[in-house]
C-alpha cells in the first residue's frame, strides 16, 4: 500500500501508518526540533541568572524573583497554547501542530535575543526590563513547545516507535545543551564588553534554533487522524483531564523533582566552575564531558527500553543520577572527581528525561482510553505546565539560595568578604550537587510507586480503544440498528 501524499490531511492517512515504522529521517527531523529548542530555552536556564546578576546588577533574590514569577506565568500559558492547538482546524497540508511551532519558533529566537539585553539604567528598570522581556519569551516558548512535544503523538501509535522518538528527541535536546555549554561563554569572553558579547552569542545560537525547527517542520508528518475539539475549555475540564488520567497526574507529579534537579545544574555550574574549581574556563570541559557523556546513554534508550521497559530504565537512570551527585557533594572537591561524577548524573538523568516524552504519549493514549476523548493539545500542555512550574522552582532555588548563602560577584577577590568565602562556596556546592541528589531521589520514589502503565499494558489500551471505536462507528451507521 502507498502512502497518501504529503498534502493530505492527517485524518485521510492510511490506519497503517499509525504503527508503521517511522523513517530515519523523521526521527532525525523530529529530535532536531528539540535540539533548535534547547538552542533557545537552556540559554535561559544555565546564562540568565549569571546576565542578571553579574551584568544587568540585578540582586540574586530579584533575579529569582524574576524566574518563580515568569515561570508560573508562563505555565499558566501552556494550557492556552493547548486549547488553542486542539481548537485549531487541522486539514492543512502540514496538519494542526507543525505551522504553530513554526511561525512561534521565529518570534521566539528574537525574543531570545530581547531577553539577553538590558537598559543599563537603574536595578529597578534593568529589573522591570528583565520581568517584561521573559515574560513575553515565555508565552512564545509555550505557543512553539506545546505544538512541538504534540507532534509526537500524532506521528504514530506504536510505543517502541514512540520510545526511539523521544530518543532522538532527547538526543537533540542534549546536543543543544552541550554545544552552548562549550561555545556559549566562549562566544562572550570573545567581546570587551559582555553586555555585547552576552547579546551576540544568544542571536548566535537562536538562528541555530530557528534552523533545528525547520528541519522538523518539513521531515515529519501528521499521521494520526484527530478530530478537532469542539468541547468547551472550563477549569473543571483541565481538573477533569487529570483527574481521569492517574498516568498523567504521576508524571506531574515526577517531573516537577526530576526537572527541578536537572535545570538547577546547569544554573549553577558556571558559578561552580569560577569560584570552587576557580578557573571559568573549565566550564567548557566540564560540560563537554558531562554533558558529552550523556549522548552515549541516549543513544542506549531504544535498546534499553525494549529489554527492560520504560518505567524500569528512568528508575535506574535516576538512581544513577542521585547517588552520583550524592557522592558530589560528600567527597572533597577535585575538578577531576567532580567532572567524572558530573558526567555520570548527566548520563543517569538522561536516561529518564528521553524516556518522559514516550510516556507523555502513552498518557495521552491512556486518558483517550478512560474519557473516550484524545487530547493532545491539554495533555501535552499540563504536562509542560508541572516543567514550568519545576523551572520556576530551580530558578528560584539557584537565586534564593545565592541571595541566602550570602552570594555578591567575585566575592574570593574581596577582602571584606574573607570570612564569609568558605560558607558561599560550600553553599554554592549544596546548590550544585545536593539539592539535586534529594530531588532526584523523590522523582524515582514517586516513578516506582505510583506509576501505573507498562509498555505491555498501553498497547493493550491502544487496541482497546480502536476496537471501541470501531464498534461506535459501525453502531452509527444507517440501518445498523
Amino acid at each position: 500500500m502507498t502512502s497518501a501524499p504529503e498534502a493530505a490531511p492527517p485524518s485521510s492517512r492510511p490506519a497503517a501508518d499509525l504503527h508503521g515504522k517511522l523513517s530515519l529521517r523523521s526521527k532525525i527531523a523530529y529530535g532536531l526540533g528539540d535540539m533548535g529548542n534547547g538552542f533557545m530555552f537552556d540559554l535561559g536556564q544555565a546564562y540568565l541568572l549569571k546576565f542578571y546578576t553579574d551584568v544587568a546588577g540585578i540582586h540574586p533574590a530579584a533575579a529569582a524573583g524574576v524566574f518563580v514569577f515568569t515561570k508560573i506565568f508562563d505555565a499558566f500559558m501552556d494550557p492556552v497554547a493547548g486549547i488553542f492547538v486542539d481548537q485549531r482546524k487541522g486539514g492543512g497540508r502540514h496538519g494542526r501542530f507543525k505551522p504553530v511551532m513554526m511561525y512561534s519558533s521565529i518570534a521566539l529566537a528574537i525574543l531570545t535575543v530581547v531577553t539577553f539585553l538590558t537598559p543599563g539604567g537603574t536595578d529597578g528598570v534593568n529589573l522591570v526590563y528583565a520581568y517584561g522581556s521573559y515574560m513575553a519569551w515565555g508565552v512564545l516558548y509555550s505557543f512553539t513547545n506545546v505544538p512541538y512535544g504534540s507532534l509526537a503523538s500524532v506521528m504514530t501509535q506504536d510505543p517502541e516507535q514512540r520510545a526511539q522518538l523521544a530518543s532522538f528527541r532527547q538526543a537533540g535536546s542534549v546536543t543543544a545543551l552541550l554545544v552552548t555549554g562549550i561555545a556559549f561563554m566562549p562566544i562572550v569572553h570573545a567581546f570587551d564588553n559582555e553586555r555585547v558579547g552576552f547579546a551576540t552569542a544568544a542571536g548566535a545560537m537562536a538562528v541555530v534554533g530557528i534552523m533545528g525547527f525547520y528541519a522538523t517542520f518539513r521531515g515529519t508528518r501528521e499521521v494520526v487522524p484527530v478530530a478537532r475539539s469542539t468541547e468547551k475549555i472550563t477549569l473543571r475540564g483541565f481538573a477533569t483531564t487529570i483527574g481521569q488520567n492517574r498516568a498523567l497526574l504521576v508524571l506531574i507529579l515526577m517531573t516537577v523533582f526530576s526537572i527541578s534537579a536537572y535545570n538547577i545544574k546547569p544554573a549553577m555550574i558556571v558559578y561552580f566552575t569560577d569560584y570552587n574549581l576557580q578557573n571559568q574556563d573549565l566550564l567548557s570541559v566540564v560540560n563537554f564531558f558531562g554533558i558529552g557523556s550523556s549522548i552515549l546513554a541516549i543513544l542506549t534508550i531504544p535498546f534499553l527500553v525494549k529489554r527492560f521497559g520504560k518505567k524500569q530504565v528512568a528508575i535506574s537512570g535516576f538512581a544513577l543520577a542521585a547517588v552520583a551527585d550524592g557522592l558530589n557533594f560528600l567527597l572533597p572537591t577535585n575538578t577531576v572527581v567532580f567532572t567524572i561524577l558530573y558526567s555520570l548524573s548527566f548520563v543517569g538523568i538522561a536516561l529518564p528525561n528521553g524516556i518522559t516524552w514516550a510516556l507523555v504519549s502513552d498518557a495521552i493514549d491512556y486518558g483517550h482510553w478512560r474519557s473516550g476523548v484524545r487530547r493532545e493539545g491539554i495533555t501535552y500542555s499540563m504536562f509542560n505546565f508541572s516543567r514550568k512550574i519545576a523551572q520556576a522552582v530551580a530558578g528560584g532555588a539557584a537565586g534564593f539560595g545565592l541571595s541566602l548563602i550570602g552570594y555578591v560577584p567575585k566575592f574570593t577577590s574581596d577582602p571584606a568578604m574573607a570570612d564569609q568565602a568558605d560558607g558561599i562556596l560550600q553553599g554554592i556546592k549544596s546548590l550544585q550537587t545536593l539539592y539535586p541528589c534529594i530531588a532526584l531521589t523523590i522523582a524515582g520514589a514517586v516513578l516506582f510507586f505510583l506509576y501505573p502503565l507498562t509498555d505491555k499494558r498501553i498497547t493493550e489500551l491502544v487496541a482497546e480503544t480502536r476496537e471501541r471505536e470501531a464498534a461506535t462507528a459501525v453502531s452509527d451507521e444507517p440501518g445498523a440498528r
